[in-house]
């Protein structure tokens, strides 16, 4: 007798008992390993359903009333159901809509925010460079002028001096 994980008979063949999700997904990638020049197609998610428009005539108009057949029930109902679908569907449609005008909407806000309190900064940088350049250069021009009032007096007291020895 045998069983489903013994490898009698067949040594090239590998038999698993029971597969676990990891398993499986080992086999999945040794097949594609196995080729590499073969295209791999990894499929897209849905963006949504299309639902169709509303009809403009509904042949086979019926309720769940007496009278009708049945298996016109059935039908009444796929049609409700259907009508339900399309109408929730529009209005998740609608929600995502808003949802998405909100959030750009928010984004903008945060952009323009962030834009005026750069903007607020770069201001006081600009200010605070302006202050510094001002106060080296009256920095400067009180030495300049010092330096030209020092350089004044000195001249006066050589020219004195030179006026004493002149005299003399």
């Amino acid at each position: 007798m045998t069983e489903k994980g013994d490898d009698s008979g067949n040594e090239g063949s590998k038999k698993f008992k029971s597969f676990t999700a990891y398993d499986v997904q080992k086999v999945r990638l040794e097949k594609l390993f196995n080729n590499i020049e073969k295209p791999v197609e990894i499929p897209t998610r849905k963006t949504s359903k299309n639902f169709a428009n509303a009809p403009e005539f509904v042949r086979n108009v019926m309720g769940s009333s007496a009278g009708a057949g049945s298996g016109e029930f059935h039908v009444y109902r796929h049609l409700r159901r259907k009508e339900y679908a399309r109408l929730h569907n529009i209005e998740t449609a609608a929600r995502n809509e808003q949802l998405d005008a909100d959030y750009h909407r928010k984004l903008e806000e945060n952009r323009k925010k962030a834009e005026e309190l750069t903007e607020k900064k770069r201001a006081k940088r600009q200010k605070k460079k302006e202050k510094l350049k001002n106060k080296k250069k009256v920095k400067k021009e009180t030495t300049d002028s010092e330096q030209q009032k020092e350089d004044a007096s000195e001249e006066k007291k050589e020219s004195s001096n030179d006026e004493e020895d002149k005299e003399d």
